[in-house]
């Protein structure tokens, strides 16, 4: 899985660097962060959307179209703020050892310092 997540990381720098009018990527960070923002809002919206009808009729395939579109604009939003699935996938990695109990306890300890 990280295989695509490298290669969309790639893809996303370099169209980073393209022209508005020759990428749709590049058009969303000419626009700025706050465009970027609102396509992530769009899109969570649209994937809980499509999450309830996906319970109700037991088809998932809209429910993953719309979280392919949640996940990319999520990262161009890192990649906005210089960041990347890498950052992401560690994060991920160092909660492994944590129950999700331990670590909501623990951001809630490090929220209160």
């Amino acid at each position: 899985m990280s295989d695509v997540l490298t290669q969309l990381t790639r893809v996303l720098d370099a169209r980073k660097q393209a022209t508005a009018a020759d990428s749709y990527v590049a058009s969303l960070h000419a626009k700025g962060l706050n465009k970027i923002l609102e396509k992530v809002g769009e899109e969570s919206v649209e994937t809980i959307l499509a999450a309830r009808d996906a319970e109700q009729s037991g088809n998932n395939e809209k429910l993953i179209y719309e979280t392919a579109d949640l996940w990319f604009h999520s990262l161009v939003m890192l990649s906005h703020l210089g960041e990347n699935a890498d950052a992401v996938l560690a994060e991920l990695e160092r909660r492994f050892d944590l129950s999700g109990l331990e670590e909501k306890a623990q951001r809630t300890t490090d929220e209160e310092n």
